[in-house]
């Protein structure tokens, strides 16, 4: 019996919502990451894009637990010598609350031009409205 592999035009890519009000960040990013490499999917395939498209809305409110609001760094580098720069969690909240989702999300995708290409599947909002009605996204429980 031969292994079934599915061909890139074969692949039929639908459209997720998830609303990450006070929903724990690592089970919103964990959530969007499985379905962004299409492990959902029966027709899985490590070495290709075979994932769906996902739309994250109310970031902004997207809640995280302990004491990592105040303890939980962002580092980001220019790459010039003593170019670190570390964020505090607050501070990325109120200036822009979408890079939280976005970095954790990422973080949970392969290390590959192929997780670079399934994170382009990837939008992120901090509020509750989102350009891609016409796509008719499924939303999801969460």
């Amino acid at each position: 019996m031969k292994t079934a592999i599915p061909s890139l035009e074969g692949i039929e890519r639908q459209w997720h919502l998830i609303d990450a009000e006070d929903a724990v960040l690592g089970r919103i990013a964990s959530k969007a990451a499985r379905i962004l490499m299409g492990k959902h999917k029966p027709t899985y395939t490590p070495f290709l894009d075979t994932g769906d498209h996902v739309i994250v809305v109310n970031a902004a409110k997207v809640r995280l637990t302990g004491n990592k609001e105040e303890q939980k760094l962002y580092r980001r580098h220019s790459g010039y010598p003593g170019g670190l720069t570390e964020t505090q969690a607050r501070t990325v909240r109120q200036t822009r609350p979408a890079r939280m989702v976005e970095e954790a999300v990422q973080g949970m995708l392969p290390k590959s031009k192929l997780g670079k290409q399934m994170y382009r599947k990837l939008q992120v909002y901090a509020g509750p409205k989102h350009p891609h009605q016409a796509q008719k996204p499924v939303q999801l429980a969460s």
